[in-house]
């Protein structure tokens, strides 16, 4: 870019940057420009930024450059984006600039969330989706626009069918796949379902999520929690439970202690559901993120008549695409999606045959391995600096997944908690995940590693160990 080029200073709809010279890296420049000019004031909360394609014209650098900045700084909480409301400086912002009075130890930048379960929306392959959009929208029949089939697209279910096969090791036809809005919405369904069928009692894992607990509960089911240790759930357990008609499990890579049920265990849990005529429910959140070997196959791979599998796009891509899939018994299709009804929220059209066409070429394949390897070096970055940095911390779950367990001696989850809120990072103690008649009284700070951009993951890095120091 030429230097008359890189002086311009953008102006749309009035509105003038002051952005100055851009020089080198044109993104990493942009970026720092846009975060100085809200420090200072000068793009105040609420201020409406120019469109990605006007900012661009006004830089000469391609739109794209523009796109990946505006999604950065909105992952990082400096902007705000809405479909339809264009882009916007976050009014979260309004305690950092510069001209307002703060206490001196106040860091001016946004806290981070580091929650288990977010993956980097920043590394969201827009380019690659919005081929897909485009060349699965100009080929479908009108009928498509209609109301949704409750089963899901045909040809995502078929797609999704021989993915899952391949990729998770699944015994999966399109007939047997139903589409949902996302993870939760699976376990309503299939919640909703076990009740329908009489089933009371549905074990769990003594650590996991509330939410599904209380999906659970809403649809009056009781829970009762399994112990996990370092080899997963132990099923010998379950025949001294009476009236559990169902089990579910993170098998793959245990929520959120991180551990992987391990193959005995895995057949004796499904021996187990044959002999009671029960329902495990493998829900395999992050299945595709293991680090260590190849991805651990699915439970459901052992016995298609007495595993439902819950998969989702949440962790791969992005959850704002509420796109998730049951791999359900063929006995148990029409009763899970009878649970839907007439009024049940479904997915798009566009975004079934996105997905679909975004597997078919092979995208969601390069993304996955791209992830991987990112989130892989993440993962590597973190242990290594803490092994040297808080040498008294114990990192665990780092096989697979988006998230470790930190435990310190000494220190409560939830005092790690707090002092890791003084760095402005938001994390949840195990304590959150435990299950109420839990028996374990073990402790520590989960989190979540993958969902800061790569550009602020180092400053994140620092912060937490700060925090652990």
């Amino acid at each position: 870019m030429s230097d008359r080029a890189a002086q311009r200073r953008p102006r749309t709809a009035g509105l003038d940057l002051h952005l100055g010279r851009l020089d080198g890296n044109v993104r990493a420049s942009l970026t720092d420009a846009v975060r100085d000019a809200i420090r200072a004031g000068r793009l105040a909360p609420g201020t409406r930024m120019p469109s990605s394609r006007a900012l661009a014209a006004d830089l000469q650098v391609a739109r794209n450059t523009v796109v990946r900045v505006y999604s950065e700084l909105i992952n990082e909480g400096w902007l705000t984006g809405l479909q339809g409301s264009g882009t916007k400086v976050s009014d979260r912002v309004a305690e950092f600039v510069e001209d307002q009075p703060r206490p001196a130890d106040t860091r001016s930048r946004p806290g981070h969330d580091l929650r288990p379960g977010h993956p980097d929306l920043s590394s969201f392959p827009r380019d690659e989706w919005i081929r897909a959009v485009k060349k699965s929208i100009g080929a479908v029949p009108f009928e498509a626009f209609g109301y949704t089939d409750p089963h899901g697209r045909g040809e995502l279910r078929d797609t999704l069918a021989r993915y899952l096969t391949r990729a998770r090791g699944l015994r999966a036809h399109a007939g047997n796949v139903v589409v949902c809005s996302g993870a939760a919405e699976g376990v309503r369904l299939v919640a909703a379902a076990l009740a329908a069928a009489g089933v009371t009692r549905v074990a769990v894992e003594e650590f996991g999520l509330p939410t599904q607990h209380r999906t659970l509960a809403d649809a009056g089911l009781e829970t009762v929690p399994l112990a996990v240790d370092a080899d997963g759930v132990d099923p010998s357990v379950l025949d001294g439970l009476p009236a559990v008609g169902a089990v579910l499990l993170t098998p793959s890579h245990q929520f959120p202690l991180g551990v992987a049920l391990r193959y005995d265990r895995r057949a004796a849990i499904v021996e187990w559901a044959r002999r009671r005529g029960a329902l495990i429910v493998e829900d395999d959140y992050d299945g595709e993120f293991r680090y260590d070997r190849s991805p651990v196959g699915a439970l459901q791979g052992l016995d298609r008549d007495h595993v439902l599998y819950l998969g989702t796009a949440s962790k791969s891509l992005a959850p704002g695409l509420r796109l998730g899939w049951l791999v359900v018994p063929d006995r148990l299709v029409d009763a899970i999606v009878a649970q839907k009804g007439e009024t049940e929220e479904t997915v798009g059209f566009v975004n079934q045959l996105a997905m679909t066409e975004f597997v078919e070429s092979g995208a969601y394949d390069r993304h996955i391995r791209a992830m991987r390897a990112q989130y892989r070096r993440r993962r590597r970055h973190l242990v290594e600096t803490l092994a040297r940095q808080a040498p008294d911390v114990r990192v665990a779950g780092t096989a697979a997944g988006l998230h470790v367990l930190l435990e310190q001696p000494g220190r409560t989850g939830r005092e790690l908690v707090r002092r890791i809120a003084a760095e402005q990072l938001t994390v949840e103690p195990l304590d959150f995940f435990r299950h109420p008649g839990a028996a374990s009284d073990r402790d520590g700070a989960v989190i979540g590693f993958a969902a800061p951009s790569p550009s602020g993951w180092s400053g994140v890095l620092e912060s937490l160990v700060r925090a652990l120091a």
